[in-house]
């Protein structure tokens, strides 16, 4: 049978181990452009190639507005909304995209250095008089990310619980129902509505104010935009980062020689940041549907006016065509032209902050922890978020 006749689910089941679906390398190979069936019940169209998967992230004809209409096909019970950049077409999200991008360029992001250093440092304090083992993800990998775009929008970080709590709803593909990532959805979208009301009686310099300012100064952006695109920056601008680098960690005490040549290297961190980027294989956004606006032809296949497509980042990070060995993780491959921020205009916004959070945090990791540094279970008792738009991880007990 094939796999046209049968169209598999997906996401794919993740493997115990940290490996690529094995479905990846089989369509790599035998359907690059392969039907699948989404958690809703949708369809859509899967591309697995690294050459078919750029060409699509850069073709107007596959539109993210499209996905977010009411009879788009749908991956789960959530999607970033109309109003968000990540649901736009230009020149909306060109419109959107402008307001933010000199806080993001990277003269701007390099000027946090100092302050994300401080707070690398205080939660590797945190860490390191905890009991062991320490939990890495909830002392590390998500702390750090979350104070970092908390204070660059000016979130008070008191509030960190509820609203992680929210973005988790937010951005699982099946495990809330619809209400329930409704109330969620509404819960930061009230908590931010109250917040900006008070950046208006009260301006400061962080980003939601510079946000705040471009609605009712320039009437840049609408009242429903200015809420939406808070949410996004506050929501995906942690969870990815976090899901990231707690990965990342994971990768690197599963290859404890990678790690030493670190300690003995750190040189090699900001390319080794770019490996564990690309050797990650759930970088997938599944949220990300994009549904043809006419008929076009991808490879050898014809894709209807109103079909989805999903670009398997993931997968096009380990295709053999690309990337020598691409199962093999390397702390100094190069070149190593990933695609784990996407390409083209939905190029991640926070791409350089994200690099910017996990080179700092390796290397105060690196410099601070002792080199004895291990898993404190084995690997395959770790637990995985699957029910998210992208695996990551629950915890990431460790000792030393």
């Amino acid at each position: 049978m094939s796999i046209d006749d049968a169209p598999p689910a997906f996401p794919f089941p993740a493997p115990d181990t940290f490996e690529p679906p094995e479905e990846f390398r089989r369509l790599r190979e035998q359907a690059p452009v392969a039907r699948v069936t989404l958690p809703t019940g949708d369809r859509a169209w899967l591309l697995t190639r690294y050459a078919d998967v750029r060409a699509a992230l850069v073709d107007p004809r596959l539109s993210r507005a499209a996905a977010e209409t009411p009879e788009a096909p749908r991956m789960g019970n959530t999607t970033p909304g109309p109003k968000t950049i990540l649901g736009m077409d230009a020149p909306d999200h060109s419109r959107l995209r402008r307001l933010v991008t000199q806080a993001f360029t990277a003269r701007r992001v390099e000027a946090l250095r100092p302050r994300i250093e401080e707070l690398a440092e205080e939660q590797i304090r945190l860490v390191l008089v905890a009991p062991r083992p320490v939990d890495l993800m909830s002392c590390y990998a998500l702390s750090l990310p979350i104070k970092v775009i908390f204070e660059l929008l000016g979130v008070p970080y008191d509030d960190v619980d509820r609203l992680h709590a929210w973005s988790e709803v937010i951005f699982s593909l099946g495990g809330h129902t619809v209400e329930e990532v409704r109330e969620a959805r509404g819960a930061i979208i009230g908590y931010l509505r109250e917040l900006i009301e008070r950046r208006r009686d009260e301006p400061t310099d962080d980003l939601l104010s510079v946000l705040v300012h471009a609605r009712d100064e320039g009437q840049r952006l609408s009242e429903e935009e200015l809420l939406d695109f808070a949410m996004i920056l506050m929501t995906v601008g942690h969870q990815s980062t976090a899901n990231s680098l707690g990965t990342a960690l994971f990768t690197l005490l599963h290859h404890p020689d990678q790690l030493e040549l670190l300690r003995k290297k750190p040189e090699l961190i900001p390319g080794a940041v770019e490996e564990l980027l690309r050797f990650n294989p759930f970088v997938f956004t599944g949220t990300q549907l994009r549904v043809a606006t006419e008929d076009l032809t991808i490879g050898e296949t014809r894709i209807r006016k109103g079909e989805a497509v999903i670009a398997a980042l993931g997968s096009a990070n380990h295709d053999e065509e690309v990337f020598a060995e691409p199962d093999r993780f390397d702390v100094e491959r190069t070149p190593n032209v990933h695609l784990s921020f996407g390409y083209g205009i939905h190029h991640c916004l926070g791409a350089q902050l994200a690099r910017l959070e996990m080179q700092i945090a390796l290397r105060t990791l690196i410099d601070r922890v002792p080199d004895t540094l291990k898993l404190a279970v084995p690997a395959d008792w770790l637990t995985w978020k699957t029910g998210l738009t992208a695996r990551a991880l629950v915890n990431l007990p460790v000792t030393w």
